[in-house]
């Protein structure tokens, strides 16, 4: 009785922590559920809510009062902001969706750091909530049980709306079938926009109650966040009562679990989150939307239809080449004499150019892009400075991530958020074996590809089963739950200040330590190099093509007797292979991996890497590494304090220029004619 009773008041904190997530999660969850919107920067409009309540309060009713009207008037604006974002996005699934909202959550966080500052901000409640009253023989602060009973009353008139009223029985006919209700003369955009605008209204209402409870701060929006998509996960998107109670576990778990156990405190709710997830995966995957992340026809890129017009402008009209005996075009005396004549024009020398690379063996002319890749970066020791140097070798071990994500998204169809995973196994197992004596260069990334490899291994069977935002969800509660265990193993990876003072990695057997950034540089080059090399004869192997065949026609590839299961599950031990080879180079660069390094901004990172290249162009990925660290460590520097804003617009404006990645600009130009295949019959 008397471990109850010292109990009591986590036990009563827990409930109300949990319902102001069920606060929260319910917007979340019509978002996700109704909208189809997977908003990851609804952290930030709880945040927009807390800060504008914080800034509002001044003790009296009428501030309280006036600040929730503000803050949640705000964050309902900003859902309504959020509904014109999406809508171009409707056909191009959840990946697309991520992205965006998390570019916008990176903007809103900086700029509300920048109104309203780094600190905390007090905030002052009326005087009759400001006071501690009896519970059961302990004294409890009003504000908590005042906040629990609006909660409640929420909760209760919530699911009246949506059951009981037409305005709930439009949205649920807005999630069962949109064409449907517009045959009713309703517009479903307009209830898209609606819902949007509640949810937001839900975050910003949550912000601005739950501000006394847990102080806004530029952290807290997105731990609410993440214990928001626990919820939402745990509960479903059926029941407001579901999620309620998910709710009040998640609160327990976080205030009386730890209490009680505070060593698996940290792990219970994401284990649940990819249990839960990995079993309604087995029963059945989540449905995507038709579009470029669900199998539909994909949205057609800005940048790729101003070049198509660019083309067609350039484009001789009908009879033009006849009249005036342009080369490479029909009609042309050079072309029918085999082009042997003494013109010199434009498209002469483009057609010399193309003859002249059919003639090189099809390896080389396919490893060409790599090869001049590859000379590009060799004699950067010698034109770039030690710091700039540091950023590239950083940068080669952030596109090896980059390419594990292209590996998993683009040819497995596995989009993921928790890759940086097997980076973080990596990078430890790099830092261990150096601080064991173990400094030999070969020895540590065989040794972190290895291990992040057994790692996939042992998460797969809650993976390889799963598609679409499924996988999504499972991947990032891994990677949370890695980040968690980093942590939280002090013994092992130094907990929150990471691993540091460990011996310098040698290039070979017997070689200096590389301590300076020039050896350490040219060593990262040759192991990505390496990695790169393997990975390219992969992906072009019949192996490659059968994982493109899985991607795009599942269900024939099952028909005709291949196990595709085991190809998705060579595919995601490979990429997590590779990730952990990125991850020993990050070791070597820095000298140094704390959990910081390793986390779910470093995993949306990668990801916005592999989008930036394009989802099948391994390069790219590369190169959309170089731009992510270019923008947030070098160009930010002219502008301190702003790289999240930098980054954030970094990822909305890849969303929507470049759907298909760099790599989706060459469809934009038409392509050259091969002259020696005979045209189809009709041709003119």
């Amino acid at each position: 009785m008397d471990v109850l009773d010292a109990q009591l008041v986590p036990a009563v904190d827990g409930v109300a922590y949990g319902l102001l997530l069920f606060v929260v999660a319910a917007g979340l969850s019509l978002a996700f559920g109704t909208a189809g919107v997977l908003n990851l920067c609804h952290g930030a409009l709880y945040a927009v809510g807390a800060y504008t309540g914080a800034e509002l309060s001044d003790g009296t009713w009428e501030g309280m009062l006036l600040g929730l009207a503000a803050g949640t008037a705000l964050a309902g604006a900003a859902g309504v902001l959020l509904a014109a974002c999406t809508a171009p996005l409707v056909r191009r699934g959840h990946l697309a969706q991520a992205l965006l909202t998390f570019g916008l959550a990176l903007i809103g966080g900086d700029l509300l750091v920048e109104y309203f500052g780094s600190d905390a901000i007090p905030v002052r409640i009326p005087g009759a909530l400001d006071q501690s009253v009896d519970l059961l023989g302990h004294r409890y602060p009003a504000y908590r049980l005042g906040f629990i009973a609006m909660a409640l009353l929420l909760a209760g008139s919530g699911t009246w709306v949506l059951t009981r009223t037409r305005a709930g029985a439009a949205v649920r006919a807005a999630a069962a079938d949109s064409q449907m209700l517009a045959t009713t003369g309703r517009s479903p955009r307009a209830v898209h926009t609606g819902v949007l605008a509640a949810a937001g209204a839900l975050a910003g209402a949550a912000g601005v109650l739950g501000a006394p409870i847990i102080g806004p701060g530029p952290d807290t929006g997105d731990t609410v966040l993440m214990l928001s998509l626990v919820v939402v996960v745990l509960g479903g998107l059926r029941s407001l009562w579901a999620i309620l109670f998910a709710s009040v576990a998640v609160g327990e778990v976080q205030t009386l679990g730890v209490s009680l156990a505070a060593d698996w405190a940290p792990y219970l709710l994401f284990a649940a989150m990819a249990l839960v997830l990995s079993v309604r995966a087995h029963r059945g995957a989540v449905p995507e939307p038709a579009g470029e992340d669900g199998g539909g026809a994909p949205a057609a890129a800005p940048v790729s239809r101003l070049l198509r017009a660019l083309a067609r402008a350039r484009r001789p009209r009908p009879g033009s080449a006849r009249r005036t005996g342009i080369a490479g075009e029909p009609g042309n005396p050079e072309v029918r004499r085999g082009g042997t004549g003494g013109g010199t024009g434009p498209s002469r020398t483009a057609s010399a150019a193309v003859a002249a690379g059919r003639l090189l063996p099809g390896p080389v002319r396919r490893a060409g892009p790599a090869l001049a890749l590859l000379a590009a970066l060799v004699p950067l020791p010698v034109l770039l400075s030690p710091y700039a140097l540091s950023l590239v070798g950083y940068a080669l071990a952030l596109g090896l991530l980059a390419v594990s994500v292209t590996v998993l998204t683009g040819y497995a169809g596995l989009p993921t958020l928790g890759q940086a995973a097997p980076f973080a196994v990596g990078a430890y197992t790099t830092a261990l074996l150096a601080g064991a004596g173990w400094t030999v260069g070969p020895v540590q990334v065989l040794a972190s590809a290895a291990f992040a490899a057994l790692f996939a291994l042992v998460t797969s069977p809650a993976v390889v089963r799963a598609r679409g935002t499924t996988v999504l969800m499972i991947t990032l509660a891994i990677g949370e739950l890695t980040v968690v265990a980093a942590g939280e193993l002090k013994s092992v990876t130094g907990g929150t200040e990471g691993l540091i003072d460990f011996p310098p990695t040698q290039a070979l057997w017997g070689g200096e330590p590389l301590v300076d950034e020039s050896p350490a540089y040219n060593y990262s080059l040759a192991v990505a190099a390496c990695a790169i090399a393997l990975t390219l004869y992969f992906l072009r192997s019949p192996a490659g093509k059968l994982l493109i065949g899985t991607r795009e026609a599942e269900d024939r590839m099952r028909a005709s007797g291949h196990p595709v299961t085991r190809y998705l599950l060579l595919a995601y031990v490979g990429a997590g292979a590779l990730a952990g080879v990125g991850g020993s180079l990050l070791t070597t660069v820095q000298a140094y991996v704390s959990p910081a390094d390793v986390g779910f901004e470093i995993a949306a990172f990668a990801l916005l890497a592999a989008v930036i290249g394009g989802t099948r162009s391994v390069l790219g990925a590369m190169f959309g590494a170089g731009l992510i660290v270019f923008i947030r460590d070098w160009l930010s520097a002219s502008w301190p304090g702003h790289g999240p804003l930098l980054l954030g617009v970094l990822f909305v404006l890849t969303v929507y220029l470049l759907p298909h990645g760099l790599a989706g600009l060459r469809t934009a130009r038409p392509p050259i004619p091969d002259r020696r295949t005979p045209a189809p019959e009709g041709t003119p």
